[in-house]
């Protein structure tokens, strides 16, 4: 099971430390592993991909309170769960991405009234969840608790280097894992195919090469 206690032993484990009996341990490992615990180490983590175990989809509405002085019309508020934007889309299935729009601050501006919002959370019900963390994402997070607090408990920089190749290894297996579970998605057919379609009429059914296949 994945804890915060367990991140701390295999981050200790990985440079050689001994493990902590408990987070209340009253040793140097421990205090140095809650000052890189509470600087928002998740976040941090949960920032450097776009992870399906993370990704939460909404649909928000403009926030009436909000008048924005120029410009776009309509200020929406960015959760306060939000890591990362993966996607605003002006539909409920995700296919018209929106692009006339800004983020400033605590809020995303646009001229429409409602959008539909897929985004990295830290939620509980999300990337806050330990229990939805992939194997390889937990390995990788493990892996870089260890690169943060190597150089303080150990001294060792030849240690830390091996620690951090390991890590950016793991980052990269992570992602790639993280994006095999994402659907299957179809390219849509290009301009000139449409064109060549038109040209040629409908009586085939012949709407384009379907077949190329991306991730």
């Amino acid at each position: 099971m994945t804890d915060r206690l367990s991140i701390y032993n295999a981050a200790l484990r990985h440079i050689g430390e001994r493990e902590l009996a408990s987070l209340t341990e009253n040793r140097e490992p421990r205090r140095v592993l809650d000052g890189v615990w509470d600087d928002d180490f998740v976040d941090s983590c949960l920032e450097q991909g776009l992870w399906n175990f993370a990704t939460r989809a909404i649909k928000i509405t403009y926030s009436p309170s909000v008048e924005p002085p120029f410009g776009y019309r309509y200020a929406f508020d960015v959760p306060q769960d939000h890591v990362r934007t993966v996607a605003l889309c002006s539909d409920e299935y995700f296919q018209v991405p929106l692009l006339q729009y800004t983020v400033e601050g605590e809020y995303w501006f646009s001229d429409l009234q409602e959008m539909y919002v897929k985004f990295t959370s830290n939620d509980q019900y999300y990337g806050g969840d330990f229990s939805l963390w992939p194997k390889s994402f937990t390995r990788w997070v493990e892996l870089q608790m260890a690169t943060m607090v190597c150089e303080r408990l150990t001294q060792n920089a030849s240690k830390l280097e091996a620690l951090e190749r390991k890590a950016r290894r793991a980052l990269v297996d992570a992602r790639s894992k993280d994006a095999m579970e994402e659907s299957t998605k179809f390219m849509p057919p290009g301009s000139w195919t449409q064109s060549r379609s038109a040209r040629a009429g409908r009586g085939r059914r012949d709407f384009g090469n379907r077949s190329s296949l991306y991730d």
